[in-house]
């Protein structure tokens, strides 16, 4: 039986030792190298963040599974037992190129069920936390259940690429969106933007196509203060695989997947 209480209280331990951490190497140089393309970047602190999380999760509990970017922890085929699933920094070019607006990201899971989810900015020193049942808070200040507000009067988030030619989504689905709503911004960082959408600072966030280490905090974190997160079809999420993303508040996902992206 896993004692969740514990658990939360040695993660949060775990999560500010690795920002100070981060931090610390603002100063250093880095060693950055690409993976699946030119902007697709990861750097020695990358790894070395979630090579931290996975000696703690390893001597502390030999028996949890591990998925994390970098490619450190386990290879499975399904969720069994309890699942940790890391972003070490998430956001790595906006760490690269400004040291800032980027994000650690833990998602713990029994079974498919979230159980405990966290995003923690570490240059603004904010930490976003959830229990599954429990409500989100931002550091020791609980969340408040999120309330409605219509297309016109929405900020919401997404990558300007979404309303530009692309070979994931046809620009002019989204471009009556963009038109109407009040305002958009990108952060370039899922994790910032889905904490965002929990604490009401953004509206909405869609994404075509995220990894699980990505969402599977920010899932959990906005679920407990009400709001929605699905696919574009509106299906929910597999916190194994790769998909789009689209979270809101309650009321404003239905009327955006209804009259936005239902075609």
């Amino acid at each position: 039986m896993t004692n969740w209480v514990e658990l939360d209280g040695q993660v949060k331990e775990w999560i500010t030792e690795a920002g100070k951490r981060i931090r610390e190497s603002f100063h250093a140089e880095l060693n950055i190298k690409t993976k699946s393309n030119r902007n697709d970047l990861v750097t020695d602190m990358d790894e070395a963040t979630e090579r931290f999380f996975i000696e703690k999760i390893r001597t502390n509990y030999p028996d949890h599974q591990i998925l994390g970017e970098e490619g450190f922890g386990d290879e499975f085929k399904e969720l069994s037992g309890v699942t940790w699933i890391i972003d070490p920094i998430d956001g790595t070019m906006n760490f690269v190129h400004q040291q800032r607006n980027f994000a650690i990201s833990i998602g713990i899971y029994e079974e498919n069920a979230g159980k405990l989810g966290y995003i923690y900015d570490v240059v603004h020193d904010e930490l976003y936390h959830a229990q599954k049942g429990s409500g989100a808070y931002m550091d020791d200040v609980k969340l408040p259940v999120l309330q409605d507000v219509s297309v016109e009067d929405s900020v919401i988030a997404l990558n300007a690429q979404s309303v530009t030619s692309n070979n994931q989504i046809d620009p002019s689905l989204l471009t009556p969106l963009v038109q109407t709503v009040r305002g958009t911004r990108s952060y370039g960082s899922a994790a910032i933007e889905m904490a965002y959408i929990a604490s009401g600072r953004l509206d909405a966030y869609i994404s075509m196509r995220l990894a699980p280490w990505d969402f599977a905090a920010g899932k959990i974190l906005i679920e407990e203060v009400g709001g929605v997160v699905s696919d574009l079809d509106g299906k929910d999420l597999d916190p194994l695989h790769k998909s789009s993303l689209f979270a809101a508040k309650p009321g404003l996902h239905r009327t955006i997947l209804k009259k936005y992206l239902k075609k």
